[in-house]
């Protein structure tokens, strides 16, 4: 069974070496553990100091592309490399390196397809109690929406098999994290978590400037993953809420009318229209995106099976591949 531990890295060639120091090197269950960093577009000597360390695999962008589409050609490049479980971690040594055998031992077991490391986010002592706050009510809205019991859906640390790799899709451009839940919990992909534990900080978080605009982004991301997904229940909800109100706004004018008062309350009866009309029009909005999310099924499974194809096949021809360990014997 092969083991590829990704990395993707932008400008981290100062906190890489103690990241690869922490990776682990045996494994029970595991013959061969490789390493892989994708180098996104970095400015600084990254991926010379990945080659110096002697990571197997770089895959490397000309410029900077976000951290969802450097996790996708991650996992991309381990699927052309024949691995069988994927790790994905972080260069700043944010994880413990230790933990990745918690994480792959439900997958090696065949447990589980995907894993999620949990962090102790409350005893965590660089986290504020403001990201303490929003970690806990984001990853308490993505339970809801993919029907899932994940305590930490933002964590970054995580292992999949080579199935359920095949199968990810990530379509915003901001991160990967809570809209692979959202996917997989959907898909009805095996998934679980275990208890990890986290090094002090080594640098800022790089993926967001302030909380508020974190909230913002991840707010959208899973809006739409649950729009994705399940555009007939959001849109129903909406859609009955409005009728709702219109029919509540026509029974008090049936009521005024009644009593005889009804004159002056026309405008009750125009709103009511008007609520009625718009919950009917978002009701048909939910079917026809149900219409589109049963189609997306069918184009994900024809996704799923041309990606295997390719896998078998060689590299991608979009992808930069470089062996670190290959060329520095070829140097020398």
């Amino acid at each position: 069974m092969k083991l590829i531990i990704q990395i993707p890295c932008y400008n981290e060639e100062e906190t890489l070496e103690l990241a690869y120091n922490d990776l682990p090197r045996h494994i029970d269950g595991i013959d061969t553990i490789e390493y892989l960093i994708i180098n996104d577009g970095s400015k600084d000597n990254t991926a010379a100091k990945a080659k110096e360390l002697g990571f197997h695999h770089i895959v490397s962008f000309k410029q900077n592309k976000g951290l969802a589409k450097g996790f996708m050609a991650g996992i991309d490049a381990c699927l052309h490399l024949g691995a069988d479980i994927i790790v994905n971690t972080d260069a700043d040594n944010q994880y413990c390196g230790a933990d990745i055998e918690k994480i792959v031992r439900p997958i090696i077991d065949r447990k589980a397809d995907i894993v999620i490391g949990e962090r102790p986010i409350d005893d965590t002592e660089h986290f504020s109690w403001k990201k303490k706050k929003f970690q806990h009510l984001g990853s308490w809205v993505v339970r809801v929406a993919s029907d899932t019991d994940i305590p930490d859906a933002p964590s970054g640390f995580r292992a999949y098999s080579r199935e359920a790799a095949l199968r990810l899709n990530v379509v915003n451009a901001y991160t990967y994290t809570l809209e692979t839940i959202i996917q997989a919990g959907n898909n009805k992909t095996a998934m679980t978590s275990v208890p990890i534990r986290t090094n002090p900080e080594t640098r800022p978080s790089r993926l967001f400037s302030s909380m508020w605009k974190y909230m913002k982004r991840s707010s959208t991301v899973i809006t739409r993953s649950f729009v994705m997904y399940k555009p007939l229940k959001f849109f129903m909800t909406i859609g009955s809420i409005l009728m709702l109100a219109g029919a509540a706004l026509g029974i008090r004018f049936l009521i005024l009318l009644g009593m005889g008062e009804g004159d002056g309350h026309i405008q009750s009866l125009i709103l009511t229209a008007i609520f009625i009309m718009m919950g009917f029009q978002t009701i048909t909005i939910g079917l026809l995106g149900d219409t589109i999310a049963s189609n997306r099924k069918i184009l994900e499974d024809v996704q799923y099976r041309v990606r295997k194809m390719e896998c078998e096949s060689g590299k991608p021809a979009d992808l930069i591949y470089s062996n670190g360990k290959a060329e520095q014997e070829k140097a020398e």
